[in-house]
């Protein structure tokens, strides 16, 4: 079974790392020309004001080439009658798409349409529940999710009712924000995702499931080919296209495994992210302008502290591997 696996697993990484590097070559230069590109505030650390200008909306080179990728496999897949196999990985793929396709809105309406904003926050949030709770029903009624929620660590199982998918909603939309909120410095939310895919290719792998490597493979293929145009300094933005998509991905291979809350310790440096934010505009609110960091999200803190961005991807990545040799003895 192994050997099948890996047979499966390392082709499609690598042809979906080789698609990502090919679409994104072609896609930045027209990007370019078009001058689509990154809008640089002042709220922002001064420093970055170089990299306005900077190509966005990047993140469509890694959703193209997962889709391809995808299409490939389920086509071999039918030729062998197993393709009802890969029924719960397209389901999970188009939560991802779904979101990507709400963060790729919000892209064209600033950059293409040149409006100031596209969703409002609460529209977006309105969005990203609709797509949870379709994605829910689909699973559910395709048998892959119960009602039962696993506690990493304790083997234990609660059954939760109807107040599982109300719970799940919840997780799902604020799992995919707090991707979001990762993205905000040159190659961190592509190094941190790609090291979260490894973590369910391993889980994949030590539970013998082909079906539960297949997304694992196009993200971990999608975020390092992505790299090699993103990392310090990046020649384009994933934008929100790319950082929703891989929310959607990285939360629902969470649920795929059948372990959502684990994504809470594999995914450590997303769950810091989005609760730096929340502390800060909190203490804000309650101290009428004081601040707990200098800036957030967590990752400007440290920029203001004086690391560099390369220093910031580097130990932010480092923590979630230790993280996600955690998260594995916890399930």
């Amino acid at each position: 079974m192994k050997e099948r696996m890996l047979t499966e697993f390392f082709p499609l990484t690598l042809g979906v790392f080789l698609l990502t590097w090919l679409i994104l070559r072609k896609l930045i230069p027209v990007l370019k020309s078009r001058k689509i590109g990154q809008k640089i505030y002042d709220i922002g650390p001064r420093w970055h004001k170089g990299k306005e200008g900077t190509p966005i909306m990047g993140g469509l080179g890694f959703i193209i080439a997962a889709a391809v990728g995808l299409a490939v496999v389920t086509g071999v897949y039918a030729y062998l009658g197993r393709a009802r196999e890969l029924l719960g990985v397209w389901l999970t793929f188009t939560l991802a798409l779904l979101n990507g396709l709400i963060g790729f809105f919000d892209d064209y309406t600033k950059l293409i349409k040149k409006q100031n904003q596209g969703f409002l926050a609460w529209q977006k949030l309105v969005l990203q529940i609709l797509v949870a709770v379709a994605y829910l029903w689909a699973m559910s009624a395709c048998g892959f999710i119960d009602t039962a929620l696993e506690i990493p660590y304790f083997d234990i199982e609660l059954e939760l009712g109807i107040f599982y998918y109300f719970f799940a909603v919840l997780f799902i939309a604020g799992m995919v924000n707090s991707v979001n909120l990762t993205d905000g410095i040159d190659g961190l939310c592509s190094s941190v995702t790609a090291v979260i895919g490894a973590f369910f290719a391993v889980v994949a792998f030590t539970a013998l499931k082909p079906e539960l490597a297949i997304l694992p493979a196009t993200v971990i293929g999608g975020t390092v080919g992505f790299l090699m145009y993103n990392f310090y300094p990046a020649k384009i933005f994933m934008g929100d296209t790319g950082s929703l998509y891989l929310g959607g991905a990285a939360v629902g291979m969470a649920f795929l495994a059948d372990e959502p809350l684990i994504i809470l310790v594999a995914g450590i440096i997303y769950l810091i992210e989005v609760l730096s934010v929340i502390l800060q505009v909190g203490y804000f609110k309650l101290t009428h302008g004081k601040r707990i960091f200098k800036m957030a999200p967590i990752h400007h803190h440290f920029e203001k502290c004086g690391w560099s961005e390369v220093k910031v991807v580097g130990v932010f990545t480092l923590i979630t591997a230790i993280a996600c040799v955690l998260a594995y003895f916890g399930l």
